[in-house]
């Protein structure tokens, strides 16, 4: 019995984990977005999820992740259904995917707390997972539907956590409204890009500090 056991420890290393992260990456396709800009949120997205620090991270955590597209009122969409992440192969091949995701609307507004509650509820289709993270990455406040901070008080009694990514285009401080409104849970956090330019490399250090948030946590 102790050889089948060593065995499975030596050939099935990830036989026995669990899944320790559920991510939804919520993409920002309202209308401020063009089509340009849309394809550098997707492009670097997918370079993102094939840095190799995100890549070891996502396996070693067995990781579930999904995409969402997300624009006004009644218009987000799960444009990529949940996908396990056991092998290297698996995140490249998700990646490859994420480069290819069509965009599903132009021209609508920014549902912000829209988009939050949508993304808790595809947590139900992940229930193993013992951390639950949704990734928001958008350019303007919310300007329709429920105000995101009346989801929140719901989000963080179910233990999930938002964090935000800021894409700056003007005067707005989007940071800032970012912090105020939208991101909740333990650890919850804002990185700012400057611009959508500076969004893929920005989109690279938010995965990794998701994913390697737990590693972090051990090392203290």
């Amino acid at each position: 019995m102790r050889f089948l056991f060593a065995f499975l420890l030596l050939f099935l290393p990830h036989a026995s984990l669990a899944c320790d992260l559920a991510l939804v990456l919520a993409v920002d396709v309202s209308g401020s977005v063009d089509e340009r800009e849309y394809r550098i949120q997707m492009e670097g997205l997918a370079l993102a999820l094939s840095d190799g620090i995100v890549e070891d991270a996502l396996v070693d955590a067995q990781a579930q992740i999904t995409v969402v597209q997300w624009t006004g009122a009644s218009r987000q969409r799960q444009t990529i259904p949940w996908t396990a992440m056991t092998s290297v192969e698996e995140v490249r091949a998700l990646a490859v995917q994420v480069d290819n995701d069509l965009r599903r609307w132009r021209n609508f507004s920014t549902a912000i707390g829209e988009a939050i509650t949508l993304s808790a509820d595809l947590f139900d289709a992940v229930p193993e997972c013992r951390r639950k993270v949704i990734d928001v990455s958008g350019d303007g406040i919310s300007n329709e539907g429920k105000e995101p901070q009346e989801v929140l008080p719901s989000l963080n009694a179910r233990g999930i956590v938002v964090n935000g990514l800021a894409i700056e285009t003007d005067e707005t401080d989007l940071t800032a409204y970012y912090f105020e409104n939208l991101i909740v849970g333990e650890g919850a956090f804002v990185i700012t890009a400057n611009g959508f330019e500076d969004y893929p490399e920005q989109i690279r250090r938010k995965l990794q500090r998701e994913t390697t948030k737990q590693l972090s946590l051990a090392e203290e």
